[in-house]
């Protein structure tokens, strides 16, 4: 094991390539403080660093073993470059998941207090985005299609206002008070039940 300590970082990866295990071992340990380091300070989030962690290195061993990894620099500027496209891919992905946001960036569905845990809770669920669809009806026209298109066909607020025929601070200014007029409904409704 002491040799491997002191051995390049090529010369671990061609030892993992031809199967010695311990070679890969010594890789992680030299560079993982370093990589998730990198990943936690992207995220800002340590649950989702720890598994971004993972996914690197599932992805770099994958790439060792089919040996499409071709020595132009270091392993570690390589790696860290792996470990940047997964966070960036993990936040593309998150982006595009539509979700409506109140004036103070809340969730609107956490706001609702809504958890999936059994069928009572789908139902309940249901309910709570039935009564959210009934408030858009509640709202005025012009808010409730700004609401839609953002939130639920994800278009950028150009694309809106160019389908609406208005300005770009016409379109954020009808957001805005939409999500205004949403949060006192629900905030009424709340002190209703």
């Amino acid at each position: 094991m002491r040799k491997l300590d002191q051995a390049s970082d090529t010369d671990l990866i061609r030892a993992f390539q031809d199967g010695d295990t311990n070679a890969f071992e010594t890789l992680i340990y030299r560079y993982k403080d370093k990589l998730f380091s990198s990943i936690l300070f992207f995220v800002k989030d340590s649950y989702l660093a720890e598994d971004l962690f993972q996914d690197v290195f599932i992805k770099i061993i994958d790439t060792l073993r089919n040996k499409r990894y071709t020595e132009e620099g270091k392993f570690l500027p390589w790696a860290l470059r792996i470990a940047h496209n997964l966070c960036v891919d993990y936040f593309r992905k998150v982006k595009r998941s539509p979700s409506i946001r109140t004036s103070d960036n809340q969730d609107i569905f956490e706001v609702l207090q809504v958890f999936e845990e059994g069928p009572d809770a789908k139902l309940m669920q249901g309910q709570s985005h039935e009564r959210v669809r009934m408030m858009l009806d509640l709202l005025p026209e012009e808010q409730r299609e700004i609401i839609v298109l953002r939130h639920y066909a994800n278009m950028s607020f150009k694309e809106i206002a160019l389908i609406t025929n208005c300005s770009i601070n016409t379109a954020l200014g009808r957001m805005r008070y939409g999500l205004i007029n949403l949060r006192k409904m629900m905030t009424e409704k709340q002190i209703a039940l």
